[in-house]
């Protein structure tokens, strides 16, 4: 395959007046801090836990992907089914998958800078810049990433067409009701999900369901908003996040929770091209990549215009090439890659 620049694959694509979408992966935010963002580094914070279940389990399995741990784990309980073994057994090994869920969303927490202004104020203008050639021109964002950096980067600089799907609804009003004295209600998914163009597919740490909706956690006047999803986790209220160990797992958590099946199933339904940045596609990824066939599903329908025709995927070396031209022939779409040093998305490109 040919390594482009970003630059020239953009270029290309306002040449054929194609949209272009943007797919992030967990490399977005390693771009930003990779002592923060990387495997390397949640798995350090849940070795220092002192938990003697989870230090075992990354030692057996010899790993730190938590993801196949998750896994291994699941495999577990299939054979403790499928040899009659003790229930008891089974329930301890299900209880260090949940342990290990919720150190995870911990582990993400706390490693997270603390506030919007963490962030170099050059730093996120440029990936403002950076998403905003998308949105700009009726493009769509998605992300596996749990993590506020993108979240921040569209509120700090006030990105008009960024939308996320979230709103408030008037909660008290009436004929009578000065308008300074109307309430509104916390942020809620839904009221502008027609809309939408910010996608969090595997959910993000301000996320809520509470039941009846899906809420958005906020700055207030007294906190920013890691301390409001701090006082969340404390009080046992954890995020929407697909922790699932294998793909058809997480395509089922996804299935499972409206606001998540939304934003899967735009993904399902963009058209013209797809940059993909950060996002290695991996053994876990297969219900992306199911995603991505479902849009080109009409690349045989040559009177059918109105779908998916390519994917460019942002590489960072040589292996990284090598895995995408092995799995290539798995998408319906044409893919291309490029070299991911070359876009611009927390400042100046190689």
């Amino acid at each position: 395959m040919e390594l482009k620049s970003y630059q020239d694959v953009m270029k290309h694509l306002r040449g054929q007046n194609r949209s272009a979408h943007l797919l992030l992966g967990n490399g977005f935010s390693m771009a930003y801090d990779t002592k923060i963002f990387s495997y390397n580094a949640l798995h350090n914070f849940l070795d220092n836990l002192d938990n003697e279940l989870l230090s075992k389990l990354f030692d057996i399995v010899n790993t730190k992907n938590f993801e196949l741990v998750l896994q291994q784990l699941d495999n577990f309980c299939e054979l403790i089914d499928a040899f009659g073994s003790d229930s008891v057994l089974k329930f301890k090994v299900q209880e260090a998958s949940e342990t290990l869920k919720v150190s995870l969303i911990h582990a993400i927490e706390e490693l997270h800078p603390e506030h919007v202004f963490k962030i170099p104020q050059e730093k996120s203008l440029a990936c403002a810049k950076f998403l905003n050639q998308f949105l700009s021109n009726g493009g769509e964002i998605f992300t596996t990433n749990y993590d506020v950096l993108l979240y921040w980067v569209l509120m700090r600089n006030e990105i008009p067409n960024a939308i996320d799907g979230f709103g408030r609804d008037v909660e008290s009003a009436g004929e009578f009701v000065p308008e300074d004295e109307i309430e509104l209600s916390e942020l809620r998914w839904g009221r502008n999900k027609e809309r939408q163009n910010i996608h969090y597919l595997h959910g993000a740490l301000p996320l809520f369901d509470t039941g009846v909706e899906i809420v958005k956690e906020e700055y207030d006047s007294e906190n920013f908003i890691m301390e409001n999803i701090r006082k969340r986790l404390l009080n046992k209220e954890y995020p929407v996040i697909v922790t699932a160990g294998n793909s058809t797992q997480k395509l089922e958590h996804i299935m499972h929770n409206r606001y998540l099946t939304n934003c899967y199933e735009r993904l399902c339904n963009i058209e013209g091209s797809l940059i993909v940045f950060g996002f290695g596609f991996g053994e876990y990824d297969e219900h992306i990549i199911d995603a991505i066939n479902i849009a080109s599903k009409h690349k045989r329908d040559k009177e059918f215009k109105e779908k998916l025709w390519s994917i460019y995927i942002g590489i960072n070396s040589p292996r990284s090439q090598k895995h995408i031209e092995q799995i290539s022939k798995k998408f319906m779409c044409k893919v291309n890659v490029f070299d991911a040093k070359t876009a611009p998305v927390w400042g100046n490109s190689t």
